[in-house]
């Protein structure tokens, strides 16, 4: 089982919508999967067609993880459903551990290392999936140390902007001192180069800028920006079952990025 985490030290950058579309590759490469929203905002439970209160959030378990095991939390994601029916011989699962406000309890500076291991604890009785997707907050608080602590890697989301570069930077810092503090083997996966208008020429220099400074850690391919993307999120669809050349074009290129992720934790 894979267990990643999917971060930015700065909002706005597209996150969860990369979380999205790495989910959506995988329930359309037939690959089992837990996405873990560990947002208080909970947006990737919205976006995963997950009506809020059908099983206990992720939440309540970290806070009382006596009271039964991730399995018995996780709901089904509704996009199961729409690809087994475009695809009846594709049975893979994608499953979510709801977020909600209570995993702000969390979210502070100042967690003991035994609440650190809260959700590894979790996932180590769990074997249902072959790949883990955890959606963190947008900060270096209690949760995203938790889900690092738990995760095998890290992908940090871009986008080509002067402060979300800078932010990116002190992403990569913060995660060589993580791996210091608690001599932890977690791997940094690369960077998603998020929202990119090819149009634009501040994109263009911004996104040579992220090349030159990640070189290899830079994964391929870059994600453009997708003008229906709040629409697709609106609607509770994964990008894979959306209706559009360019959209399709959009779903192939995150096929892509999750066999990118993938190869880098099997060669590492």
């Amino acid at each position: 089982m894979q267990v990643v985490s999917i971060s930015s030290l700065k909002g706005g950058v597209g996150k969860t919508s990369v979380t999205l579309g790495l989910a959506s590759a995988a329930l359309n490469q037939g690959i089992s999967t837990l996405v873990i929203d560990l947002d208080p905002h909970a947006d990737a439970t919205t976006g995963l067609g997950v009506e809020p209160g059908t099983t206990a959030p992720i939440g309540e378990l970290l806070r009382r993880p006596r009271k039964g095991g991730l399995d018995e939390i996780v709901s089904r994601s509704a996009w199961t459903l729409r690809q087994h029916r475009r695809h009846p011989q594709r049975q893979a699962r994608l499953d979510v551990a709801q977020g909600s406000a209570l995993t702000g309890f969390y979210d502070r500076p100042d967690l003991r290392p035994r609440d650190l291991r809260r959700l590894a604890k979790l996932l180590e009785s769990s074997n249902n999936y072959d790949l883990v997707l955890i959606d963190c907050p947008p900060s270096l608080s209690g949760l995203t140390r938790m889900a690092w602590f738990a995760s095998d890697g890290v992908v940090l989301v871009a986008e080509p902007s002067l402060f979300s570069v800078a932010g990116t930077e002190r992403s990569l810092r913060a995660l060589e001192l993580f791996r210091k503090e608690f001599s932890t083997h977690l791997r940094t996966v690369g960077v998603v180069a998020n929202r990119y208008r090819e149009a634009s020429p501040e994109h263009a220099f911004r996104l040579s800028e992220l090349r030159g400074m990640f070189g290899e850690r830079l994964l391929s391919p870059v994600i453009p920006e997708v003008p229906a993307w709040q629409q697709i999120q609106g609607a509770a669809h994964a990008v894979h079952h959306w209706p559009g050349e360019d959209i399709q074009g959009t779903a192939t290129l995150f096929d892509e990025l999750l066999g990118s992720v993938r190869s880098s934790l099997e060669t590492h």
